[in-house]
């Protein structure tokens, strides 16, 4: 054993151990939408006196923080995004709109003289009979009962509070009730406040002192008559009472102990998931993953026999690994980042299909072949064509990291993370184990058993009759037309369904214990007042029900008209976007569409030449057009997890055009001056095989996802299996095609030989 084999050898075995140590030890973060619980975006709006800027967003999260610690919920998270939005997760909470009051609420604290009541203000007036004038600063609040006071200008504010708690008075009758303490200047400005009121008559409005909040007189206690005038209450203490319940004595106290924030907020997103669907989209995934890594490993041992069974010990080894990464780096694994987990797995076998597909050609080209020099020669020639595919991947994931947002970008990490591992599943461990397993006698004698010394069925017939495909490339680049027309076609006939992340609006799933009829749902809250309700099934046994924005309650009336003719409809989901955030989404979704393609072009150009660059992104903008056509014929909404799904079709579509454009290259050194179509001929020819066995591995997967990841995944995997296929058949037969349209259109007879 040389000394490079010895050190992959430790290298693979130390990443393993410490894989497998963090599997065991460090728990993976679930985000909401998989473990259950509300997540709010809050922006931060400026106001006359105050900047809603990134000092004044930093000072209200740091309220809300004190606010949601009183709440008493386990592990929230709170960060500010940009430069006025807070991203609020509350894991378990499943009253959105309670917590969306909690946060929102200014909480402006205030302790003011009363003046006397407005009837009095009204008839004041003098000898002359003309309205004197109000006092400084005066307005006028209703208290509890509603009759209006005349309030003098504050005298103390909650910044001169310094604890408030909530009390059960069993013996003095006053029930639930909040304690304030005051502190510093505030003890005093108490004393002096209601000394000012205690020289009052009992009885007169002007005895009273009125405690409000957020513009809303919640307490206006008389000042007892043992009270001095004068003198006040020097303790520095006060109740407010109100006939409060418990929630509402603890959430006043939690208000005041929190304190105002510097600026209001408004929600602009809202998402809420049940448990019940977490759960049911984690053991599908699991079932997916289980189910689908088992068929693919069975297609590859099929076809690669020993190298198959090593390549599925490599899956597994992926798998650990990348699961360790995400536990590491302390990544939040959401459910489109939970899909893409899975899809990596199918995707991971690329390299290895690339890897033994090279060796087998290397074999069958040697005079006196050797399983061990060819290996050596597949891992060697592979690695180029394996570098600038995962490349291409890795700038669809990063794309999705920094321009997507919520669910997708964790899918975006995800994903980075999945073709980091499957790259150094491939080139390390699988190598090590390959070469390992190629080394004893035994083996040796029986070549055909790796699955190197054969050429497979699908190389076979490639080399019985070799296709002749870019001798007429009009014919294909025809068909590619035809096809973009009638996906084009239904854009513009049914129109893109964009989803509420993309219009704004709200979204409501609920589950139901039998079978549902959407149009008689639809009928009953256009009865209700709801007649834009969108109201589709989901899973045989669910329903969602879109709309334009709704109040909380006009959300509790869609709700009930939905139980009332949904039999044991429950709701699992809640989603709450604001119009001008869904425009902002909306346009950087398109922004990040743009970007990729251009990222695409810029990498491949540089890589190879601007011709095949070009031919690779009008192969790309095909895939995109037919995927979002075939989406609106069915009718399916175009959401952020659709935009994920479409990156990673670009990702997957470019892979198959780097390995093609790869191969061109290469014959092209080989072959100097002979035609382009021959020499794509030929790629198409080489190559196809690795085409035909990753799609199925991956084909594998996605179609277990579609089956049994439940509804929340269906349309994700749907989207990727419709991907898988266009672009498979974009790479070969519109991205050739268009490279040599531009190549005799171009001075330069030869494609580029650069590395």
């Amino acid at each position: 054993m040389n000394r490079s084999v010895r050190v992959r050898a430790l290298l693979a075995l130390a990443v393993i151990a410490l894989s497998l140590y963090i599997a065991v030890t460090v728990p993976v973060r679930l985000g909401l939408d998989l473990r259950g619980g509300t997540q709010l975006v809050l922006e931060t709006r400026s106001t006359p006196t105050t900047d809603a800027d990134r000092e004044a967003t930093d000072r209200t999260l740091e309220v809300l923080r004190g606010r949601i610690d009183g709440l008493g919920v386990a592990e929230p998270t709170l960060v500010r995004s940009g430069e006025n939005r807070i991203i609020v997760e509350l894991p378990g909470v499943q009253d959105p709109e309670k917590a969306a009051e909690v946060l929102g609420r200014t909480a402006q604290l205030t302790f003011h003289p009363v003046l006397g009541t407005a009837d009095q203000a009204v008839d004041r007036t003098d000898e002359s009979s003309r309205p004197l004038p109000k006092r400084p600063r005066e307005h006028v609040l209703p208290d509890e009962s509603g009759t209006p006071l005349r309030l003098g200008a504050a005298a103390l504010t909650g910044e001169d509070v310094k604890e408030a708690a909530a009390r059960f008075d069993q013996q003095g009758g006053a029930g639930w009730h909040v304690t304030v303490g005051f502190e510093g200047d505030g003890r005093a400005g108490w004393a002096r406040l209601t000394g000012e009121a205690a020289c009052h008559p009992a009885g007169d409005p002007a005895r009273r002192v009125a405690i409000v909040l957020d513009d809303k007189v919640i307490s206006s206690p008389q000042v007892e008559p043992s009270v001095a005038c004068g003198t006040g209450i020097r303790d520095g203490a006060t109740q407010i009472t109100g006939s409060f319940t418990p929630e509402e004595a603890r959430e006043l106290s939690l208000l005041v102990n929190g304190g105002a924030l510097p600026v209001p907020v408004e929600t602009v997103e809202q998402r809420t998931v049940g448990p019940t669907l977490g759960a049911q989209a984690i053991t599908a995934s699991a079932w997916a993953a289980a189910i689908g890594t088992a068929l693919t490993s069975l297609f590859i041992i099929g076809v690669y026999r020993l190298m198959g069974v090593l390549a599925a010990v490599g899956l597994v080894c992926y798998g650990l690994v990348s699961y360790a990464a995400l536990a590491a780096l302390g990544a939040t694994l959401t459910l489109p980042g939970l899909a893409g987990f899975v899809l990596a797995i199918g995707l991971a076998v690329d390299a290895n299909v690339l890897v033994f597909e090279r060796a087998r050609e290397e074999y069958a080209a040697r005079r006196r072949p050797s399983t061990r020099s060819a290996l050596a020669a597949g891992f060697r020639n592979a690695f180029s064509a394996i570098a600038d595919s995962n490349i291409t991947t890795l700038i669809a994931a990063a794309l999705l990291f920094f321009l997507a947002s919520g669910p997708v970008r964790g899918f975006g990490v995800t994903l980075g993370i999945g073709v980091l591992g499957s790259m150094f599943s491939a080139l390390v461990i699988t190598r090590v184990l390959a070469e390992a397993a190629v080394s004893p006698l035994r083996v040796r004698r029986r070549p055909r058993l790796t699955g190197i010394a054969t050429t497979g069925a699908v190389r076979d017939r490639l080399t019985r009759r070799a296709p002749r495909l870019m001798h007429r490339p009009r014919r294909w680049l025809a068909v590619s037309t035809a096809a973009l027309v009638l996906a084009g076609s239904g854009i513009a006939v049914r129109g893109i369904d964009l989803g509420v992340e993309f219009t704004g609006g709200r979204l409501i799933e609920y589950s139901t214990t039998g079978p549902v009829d959407p149009d008689r749902v639809r009928t009953a809250l256009a009865d209700a007042g709801f007649p834009r309700a969108v109201v589709q099934s989901s899973g045989g046994t669910g329903l969602t029900v879109r709309t334009d924005p709704l109040t909380d309650a006009e959300e509790t009336e869609v709700t009930g008209t939905v139980r009332d003719h949904a039999r044991g409809a429950d709701k699992v989901r809640d989603e709450l976007v604001g119009p001008s955030l869904g425009e902002e989404l909306r346009r950087g979704a398109l922004i990040a569409l743009a970007v990729a393609l251009g990222a695409q072009f810029v990498y491949l150009a540089a890589r190879f030449r601007w011709v095949f660059g070009t031919a690779a992104v009008v192969a790309l903008a095909h895939d995109v057009v037919i995927l979002v056509g075939v989406f609106a014929w069915l009718g399916r909404p175009v959401d952020g997890v659709f935009l994920a799904a479409l990156l990673t079709v670009i990702g997957y579509s470019v892979n198959d055009s780097v390995v093609l454009f790869d191969r061109v290259r290469e014959l092209a050194r080989r072959t100097p001056g002979a035609p382009l179509p021959d020499l794509t001929d030929r790629a198409i020819a080489q190559t196809l095989p690795r085409t035909v066995n990753t799609g199925m591995g991956a084909a594998f997967i996605l179609t277990a996802l579609a089956v049994l990841g439940g509804s929340s995944l269906t349309d994700f995997a749907l989207a990727l299996l419709i991907g898988l296929v266009v672009g498979t058949y974009s790479s070969v037969l519109t991205a050739a095609p268009v490279a040599i349209g531009l190549h005799h259109r171009t001075p330069y007879r030869q494609p580029s030989v650069r590395t």
